[in-house]
């Protein structure tokens, strides 16, 4: 295990007045993954982090990337930056996961929880659809052999990140790679989103593109059920957070 004070992550942006916004990104990419949405806040104060073993925050050996390891990190470098008053907390795919348990356990500090192409993930035999069974068998499938494939993964994601818009969005190198496959086994599969998100208690907002890649439409469906929670439909937006993706993330904040 790695020592029992978490690091502090890389602020990667903090800039503007006003509330405050908090960007938390997902597996295996860096506060890059908003940079359509940073411009669009221009009424706010914008904080972006790089997470844990990403970025430019440091990679702690011994880290099992686990939940409570990346939450600590991101709670002791949200400390260090004195926000005033409650913030809006915002969690893009991985980082929503984490969003959702922040604001679980802090609602003092939290004024609304957004949570951006969240991959809830929930045991197949809990949903009652067979397509939707079979899709969420498969998610879990595809990433266990991501992450025991490592020669096929790293060549696979340098071709992709050739194609995405925006440059440095998928960072899955040599480097990263142990935060990468840890934090998916520890993190993404092994989950409690949907639990934490019931513990909410205030108004959070989920959005997803209809193209979603990674998103489970079964496990979708339940989470926007919940108390407090409401779920937005992006037509056309993909798991990325692209130029109509980040409009609809802009007014979820501002709701």
């Amino acid at each position: 295990m790695w020592r029992r004070i978490a690091p502090k992550l890389h602020v990667a942006h903090d800039s503007g007045e006003g509330p405050a916004v908090v960007l938390l990104h997902g597996i295996a990419s860096s506060s890059v993954t908003f940079k359509n949405v940073i411009p669009l806040l221009d009424h706010h104060r914008v904080i972006a982090l790089d997470l844990l073993g990403f970025g430019e925050s440091p990679a702690p050996a011994g880290a099992e990337y686990s939940m409570a390891e990346h939450v600590a990190a991101i709670k002791r470098t949200l400390r260090s930056l004195r926000i005033r008053g409650p913030y809006t907390l915002v969690g893009h795919s991985m980082g929503a996961l984490f969003a959702a348990r922040i604001a679980a356990r802090n609602p003092h500090r939290i004024r609304r929880l957004v949570l951006v192409s969240p991959p809830i993930y929930i045991l197949p035999a809990e949903l009652s659809r067979l397509h939707e069974r079979e899709l969420m068998g498969l998610y879990l499938r595809a990433y266990r052999f991501i992450r025991e494939n490592q020669e096929f993964t790293l060549r696979n994601a340098h071709i992709l990140q050739r194609l995405l818009p925006v440059r440095g969005m998928l960072d899955i190198t040599e480097r990263t790679w142990t935060p990468f496959v840890k934090s998916l086994a520890n993190s993404v599969e092994q989950q409690t989103a949907l639990s934490d998100l019931a513990d909410v208690r205030v108004p959070a907002a989920i959005v997803v593109g209809s193209n979603d890649e990674f998103t489970s439409s079964g496990a979708m469906k339940i989470a926007g059920r919940l108390e407090g929670v409401s779920l937005h439909r992006v037509p056309g937006g993909y798991h990325m957070i692209g130029r109509r993706l980040a409009r609809a993330v802009v007014q979820a904040i501002d709701a």
